[in-house]
């Protein structure tokens, strides 16, 4: 009997239906040896050894694992092909005592590529576990040293990490921008004109040979040409003068410029372009996308999803070409090489279906998500191999003359071939203009003043947040779901409006604390340049140990001098004149991981706290029905809440409603409660009854009334 060794139980079926009978394949479930979670462990004077264990959840499936070793003839390692697979073999080997083993790895789990994998195995390559040991070594020491800080100085419940900590620093960048900004109002001249054979629109450029543009963005990096003179219309005044004069205007067609403009279909999918683009088209969160993907991968249906690649396989572009010639026509085919831009981690394929001929309609047991997503990706890669969609451009400048001169202009765009958008669509906006002459007059119908205004920078959605990072060379493939996710556990950022990721109080604070006394931690460049030399480690170019000495030595003197010198009353230095209720002690404005709030200095003796609320909130006094005390706004990692003010003596709690959540709905079941809005521990909205636990009446719709 021979034996394969994977990480997911998924993948166990996919790859018996592949290999046969004379093949056993059994799952590690992850990682059998990891870093322990109740120490540091890393012995710092011992050149960064990893003291590593089993953990208990993966006790229970080593015995098994040996037990099969006995019988096995062969051992083959077919874990993921990248870092972490690379890792997770190298932990197999060591645990088990495995002595002779060959190592697989294939980018997509199909027949051909296991059984190639089988005929070419290899050792492991010690370089890439290197490179992933460093990474957690790193990752290690930046978060069990840095986070029992934030602990002392902030409040429990915190925590540093190396690429989490610069994920929140541009977020809170880019609040403050959204803060700083100033408005500013312009205004813009539209002229709708009559021709001999229609309507058409055009826009104001210059007025005597100066540029007429809206007010560049704000912090802008761009450099104005020298000598280009441009400016906005910023007055009411001016743009009714403006109107007025043109109203009055001889127009005549200046140039007609026709051109045939192509657009080309965008590369296959990466792991980041493939989570911006489920973010946007399916509203999928990144760490949903992942999973989804991981499962799609398992099933044999997608190539590897953790990748930075844009390469294609041979075959893979050979199966498409037939593809699309077959079902699109021969001329919507186009030979295409695409190469990534800076630097991929490993020489991976682009993410792309293992069998192009399988199209979504033939994917029937997939979950609704699954199907989702692979469409997404089966679509996405179809078109990158397709020819690009054509357009007739044309554009009209338009003289009018009268006081002043001015110059004015029509644009237009007529799809002449749809190429990849026949299977990828994109947004794109047809406008057909009358066919006019140059020198014809035209004569005005309407001429429209409008006024604007600048707009701050948009908030980082997952999808943007994730492209400056990458930008920026912040992580990489494997890393941008577990940020998001950490910096949502601890609570340093909320989503506005279901998807637009503003800092919270904490996440303020905690980002200021580490850019004014570590802030080589949340310097992008610093990060980049460590994600650099974890690359070089994986190509056998640097030493680990060396890396992580590097960092390590300034780390630890700065941590130890920032320990004495951070004064936590420094960081919370709002003071209240309120008496504690319960001692008479003095009452302080303190930090918890929800965010501020009022306790009582004498803690751990009085243990009295209060929430420190919005005064509109404030406004609206609510009486507890159990025992008629006084009902304070709350926090938990679910939102805000009523809770007594008698806690622990009475535990009643009631709902915070939103204007959204007045429902004014009866409770169907007890006829007693209202109706209420309330969120999950997974955060889906769901519907009950505000008498809970009394009344366990819940539903997913919303009740009629």
């Amino acid at each position: 009997m021979r034996l394969v060794l994977v990480e997911s139980p998924t993948k166990t079926k996919t790859l018996e239906k592949f290999l046969g009978k004379d093949y056993k394949v059994l799952a590690s479930y992850g990682h059998l040896r990891d870093l322990p979670k109740s120490k540091l462990g890393i012995d710092v004077e011992n050149n960064f050894e990893p003291q590593y264990v089993i953990p208990s959840k993966s006790r229970k499936n080593v015995k098994p694992l040996k037990e099969a070793l006995k019988e096995a003839s062969e051992v083959y390692l077919a874990t993921d092909p990248d870092r972490e697979g690379e890792a997770i073999s190298y932990h197999l080997l060591y645990v088990l005592g495995i002595k002779n083993y060959k190592r697989i790895a294939f980018n997509e789990i199909t027949k051909s590529a296991v059984e190639e994998a089988v005929k070419n195995p290899r050792t492991i390559d010690l370089n890439l576990v290197n490179a992933q040991q460093a990474r957690r070594v790193l990752d290690r020491l930046v978060g069990y040293k840095l986070s029992p800080l934030l602990w002392k100085k902030i409040t429990r419940g915190l925590s540093a990490g190396r690429v989490q900590s610069v994920a929140l620093r541009l977020i809170n960048e880019r609040e403050k921008e959204i803060e700083d900004f100033k408005k500013e109002d312009y205004w813009s001249i539209e002229a709708c004109l009559n021709s001999g054979a229609g309507e058409l629109t055009a826009l104001l450029k210059e007025k005597n040979g100066e540029k007429i543009e809206k007010p560049s963005p704000q912090n802008s990096s761009k450099k104005e040409k020298k000598g280009s003179k441009k400016r906005t219309i910023a007055k009411k005044e001016e743009a009714e003068e403006i109107k007025n004069d043109l109203e009055k205007a001889d127009f005549t067609v200046k140039s007609i410029t026709k051109k045939e403009k192509k657009r080309t279909p965008p590369p296959p999918f990466t792991t980041s372009t493939m989570q911006q683009e489920a973010f946007k088209r399916l509203r999928f969160p990144s760490g949903f996308t992942m999973r989804i993907a991981q499962s799609l991968y398992e099933k044999g249906l997608i190539t590897y999803h953790r990748t930075d690649s844009l390469n294609i396989s041979k075959e893979a572009k050979k199966t498409g070409e037939s593809y699309i010639k077959e079902n699109y026509g021969k001329e919507y085919y186009k030979e295409r090489n695409f190469s990534s831009k800076g630097k991929t981690q490993e020489a991976h394929e682009a993410i792309r279906p293992s069998s192009p001929e399988i199209s979504p309609e033939k994917t029937k047991r997939l979950k609704d998500e699954e199907k989702k997503l692979y469409q997404l990706i089966w679509k996405r890669f179809i078109s990158s191999l397709m020819s690009d969609a054509l357009f007739y451009s044309t554009n009209i400048l338009i003289e009018a003359k009268n006081k002043d001169n001015y110059l004015l202009s029509s644009s237009g765009s007529v799809l002449k071939f749809d190429g990849f958008t026949k299977v990828y669509s994109v947004k794109f906006e047809e406008s057909e203009l009358p066919i006019i002459k140059e020198n014809e007059k035209l004569f005005p119908k309407k001429i429209s003043a409008n006024e604007h205004s600048t707009k701050p920078p948009a908030r980082f959605t997952e999808a943007t947040l994730i492209k400056e990072m990458e930008k920026n060379g912040i992580g990489r493939p494997s890393t941008y779901a577990p940020t998001l996710s950490t910096i949502y556990q601890r609570n340093y950022v909320e989503k506005i409006d279901k998807r637009s990721l503003k800092p919270t109080e904490i996440g303020r604070m905690v980002d200021s604390l580490l850019i004014n006394h570590f802030p080589s931690i949340v310097d992008l460049k610093f990060t980049a340049k460590m994600e650099e030399d974890l690359d070089s480690i994986a190509k056998g170019e640097k030493e680990w140990r060396e890396i992580i000495g590097e960092f390590y030595k300034d780390f630890a003197k700065k941590l130890e001098q920032k320990e004495v010198e951070i004064k936590k009353e420094d960081i919370m230095q709002e003071k209240t004149d309120e008496k504690c209720d319960k001692c008479n002690g003095e009452m302080a404005v303190k930090m918890g991981k929800f965010g501020k709030f009022i306790a009582c200095k004498n803690f751990p003796d009085c243990k009295n706290t209060k929430p420190l609320s919005d005064k509109e909130e404030d406004e609206e006094e609510v009486v507890c029905d159990k025992c008629n005390s006084q009902m304070q706004i709350k926090q938990s990692k679910f939102g805000k809440f009523y809770g007594c003010s008698k806690y622990p003596e009475c535990k009643n709690i009631k709902p915070l409603k939103d204007e959204d959540d007045n429902l004014d709905i009866k409770c169907p079941e007890c006829q007693e409660g209202e109706v209420v809005k309330k969120k999950s521990k997974k955060g889906k909205m769901f519907y009950a009854c505000s008498r809970y636990p009394d009344c366990k009446f819940t539903s997913s719709k919303k009740p009629e009334l």
